[in-house]
């Protein structure tokens, strides 16, 4: 039996890196879990069956997070194919790729994040979960500078953290409750690539100042454990390297 047995998970941003080895932990729990993808079906399609494979359920689903329809859509997966939706753990981002528009990062890390939320709200009951998954970079930009070439990701993603929390209130009344998973820089993810050719060693400079930065695996993992855990509503789970911007 694991631990997530009879419950149905949306993971977002989930073909590739951080969310798709999220879908694939929960999913070994014994969860149902819809991957969500906005342009690579064939990713997502080998992140579902190494699900299946596995002994696990799971379905591809394409939907872009910034369009109306897109939240929906991902919502209807979970009812059509499993039966519900027990927890949401709401992983896209992004902001730092080109040619998407000045405003991407606002409409996918604020807007998007509180459309998903407000789309899932009606097919989850008493007892259900949201994860919202985040950056120290972005968490912390308030009080601590982050790389020019992040910053405006950071904000947006600061925004949406912001505006999820407005919703606390509304998810204690239906039961639902609400948790934080805030991570240091990941090796090997795309937005660490990124920075680190906006600028050359960031990465290396990062992981000199936290002693090591985690994997994607590991990362992953800890995610997954705030699904299940025994933490407040409104909690914030530091993973790695956190005490740099709390000093």
């Amino acid at each position: 039996m694991g631990a997530l047995d009879s419950t149905t998970a949306i993971v977002t941003g989930s073909s590739r890196g951080i969310g798709a080895e999220v879908a694939k932990l929960l999913a070994a729990q014994g969860a149902a879990v819809v991957v969500n993808y906005r342009q690579k079906a064939p990713r997502a399609n080998k992140v579902v069956a190494g699900i299946e494979a596995a002994g696990g359920r799971a379905v591809a689903v394409g939907s872009d997070l910034t369009a109306q329809e897109g939240a929906q859509a991902l919502v209807d997966a979970a009812v059509q194919n499993f039966g519900g939706l027990d927890l949401l753990v709401l992983n896209a981002s992004g902001g730092m790729e080109s040619g998407l528009g000045e405003d991407y990062a606002l409409k996918l890390n604020r807007d998007a994040q509180v459309g998903m939320l407000q789309a899932a709200l009606g097919a989850m009951p008493a007892g259900a979960r949201v994860v919202f998954v985040t950056s120290h970079q972005a968490h912390f930009i308030n009080t601590v500078e982050t790389m020019d070439a992040y910053e405006p990701v950071a904000r947006s993603k600061r925004a949406g953290e912001d505006a999820l929390r407005e919703m606390v209130p509304a998810l204690t009344e239906r039961g639902i409750s609400f948790v934080v998973v805030s991570g240091d820089m990941i090796e090997g993810t795309v937005t660490a690539t990124l920075l680190d050719r906006a600028a050359p060693g960031a990465i290396e400079a990062r992981r000199q100042e936290a002693g090591r930065l985690y994997t994607v695996e590991e990362f992953a993992a800890e995610i997954v454990a705030m699904a299940t855990a025994d933490v407040p509503t409104g909690h914030t789970e530091y993973v790695g390297g956190a005490e740099h911007f709390t000093r």
